[in-house]
């Protein structure tokens, strides 16, 4: 049996949290050790984030340059190389890779590259990725390992070898027909991607709208903007088989109110959830139960059921955002050095990274009415936010929820150009606790997206007196 090497620190998966952990705790002194089994980085910097996000960028050049006429730049054929998209997007990560192996190795944590399982409540077994194993134990463990694209138990569909988001980032061609399942957060921002790239593109959507997690009106404006794109997106359509093989030629059998019908296309992609990567990482051997859905239990502080073991990010239930482990870090981080430091109350904003982007903070009207919390809800187009007259970016609106009870700000949503940098705005009242009023009579920047949440605020009602 190998001989058992000791640490103060071990982290399973080198996502983001887990990460910062390993470089902050490494740096205070602390012997560290980071398991990690593919990425080094994690995901993020892999396969998702900042992958996506180049590829998107890339899509929206295409899509600029096919429309430069329009705002008086003239231009010859536009084609899309796929192969140059996919390099650039290679070249980045490339960068990010040399940036975290400098990081590891400036802050002193160790990274042990294999795959790790618990064997004990403090000792993890680890298959090595160059051949071999080690045996490494801890004083406390930090769980980070993520989670993984599901695919449902649809007739042939796993047999069809589809897409997932790591899949369709890695292509060096635009497929002639994608078809996304799911129009969730991945499924719509890939799917708009694809279409720029010269793709025709189906989205089948289970649920009556588009990103379910929004209110309808935000989902019907972005549903009209895919569309006006020539995206074909079916609502309240649910697949039934899937037949072929995806890169090749697939058809999908999907049943509507209107019935069922067919769908040819060449590729396929699955964007319908994700699924926590706790199988066969041995946590019963530590003890560690996992909730009724799959993810690790944790409590407000990341505590695990074992004591000495904590879980970060998505694997723990966390909002599946980067921004939010991160946050994972700074309260692990924080506990293990005397703090207490919690989850609870924490105001999540998210962004869509789609053309014009999406993004929200706070509840929406939705969560307000399950919640019953009486809100005052104003709206206001982006045409008319001077900045777009300049730039014809005139899709969308801005919509603020106020509470009926006083002038505190409760959520903010925006579909609509530089959606996330003006949400960051809202966000930072919101932390403030600044009444509306104050963002109403503030002096912002001309011409500047944010200048449109004068006249927004301006459209929230007067609070009714008892």
């Amino acid at each position: 049996m190998s001989k058992v090497e000791h640490f103060e620190i071990m982290i399973l998966g080198s996502g983001q949290g887990g990460k910062l952990l390993a470089w902050n705790l490494a740096k205070s002194g602390k012997t560290v050790a980071v398991v990690e089994r593919q990425w080094v980085g994690g995901s993020c910097p892999a396969v998702a984030c900042l992958p996506s996000k180049n590829e998107i960028w890339s899509a929206r050049v295409a899509h600029l340059v096919r429309n430069a006429s329009h705002f008086g730049v003239k231009t010859g054929a536009v084609t899309i190389d796929v192969g140059e998209v996919l390099a650039r997007k290679r070249g980045m990560i490339e960068r990010e890779v040399a940036f975290h192996l400098g990081a590891y190795q400036s802050s002193g944590a160790s990274l042990v590259m294999g795959s790790g399982h618990f064997v004990g409540p403090k000792t993890i077994e680890v298959q090595l990725n160059e051949g071999g194993t080690r045996l490494l134990s801890a004083d406390e463990i930090i769980v980070n390992v993520g989670s993984h694209a599901a695919i449902p138990a649809i007739p042939g569909l796993e047999a069809a070898k589809p897409l997932t988001h790591i899949g369709a980032l890695d292509l060096d061609y635009a497929p002639a027909h994608l078809i996304a399942l799911g129009g969730g957060y991945v499924g719509v921002e890939l799917a708009q991607a694809y279409r720029r790239f010269g793709s025709r593109v189906t989205i089948v959507q289970r649920a009556p709208h588009l990103v379910p997690l929004e209110d309808a009106d935000t989902a019907d404006e972005l549903q009209r903007l895919l569309r006006d794109e020539g995206i074909d997106v079916l609502t309240t359509a649910e697949t039934v088989s899937v037949v072929g093989s995806s890169g090749e030629s697939v058809r999908v059998t999907v049943r509507t109110p209107e019935g069922e019908r067919e769908i040819e296309g060449s590729d396929l992609l699955v964007a319908t959830g994700r699924v926590p990567n706790t199988a066969g990482i041995g946590l019963d051997q530590a003890g560690v139960e996992l909730d009724e859905r799959g993810y690790i239990r944790v409590n407000e502080y990341l505590q695990t059921t074992t004591p000495g073991i904590w879980a970060i990010g998505e694997v723990a239930g966390s909002p599946h955002f980067t921004h939010v482990s991160v946050d994972d870090f700074r309260v692990v981080r924080d506990n293990l050095t005397g703090g207490k430091h919690s989850t609870r109350d924490r105001l999540v904003p998210h962004t869509v990274f789609t053309d014009p982007p999406l993004a929200r903070v706070g509840m929406n009207e939705r969560e307000a009415q399950q919640k019953g919390i009486a809100v005052r809800v104003a709206k206001l187009p982006m045409s008319n936010v001077l900045r777009t007259e300049a730039t014809d970016e005139t899709r969308g609106f801005m919509k603020v929820l106020v509470s009926a009870e006083d002038d505190s700000i409760v959520g903010f949503s925006m579909i609509g150009s530089e959606a996330g940098e003006v949400m960051a705005v809202i966000q930072t009242a919101m932390l403030a606790n600044l009444p509306y009023t104050r963002l109403r009579d503030a002096i912002y920047s001309h011409l500047t997206m944010a200048e449109g949440l004068g006249p927004l605020f301006a459209n929230v009602s007067e609070r009714k007196t008892r």
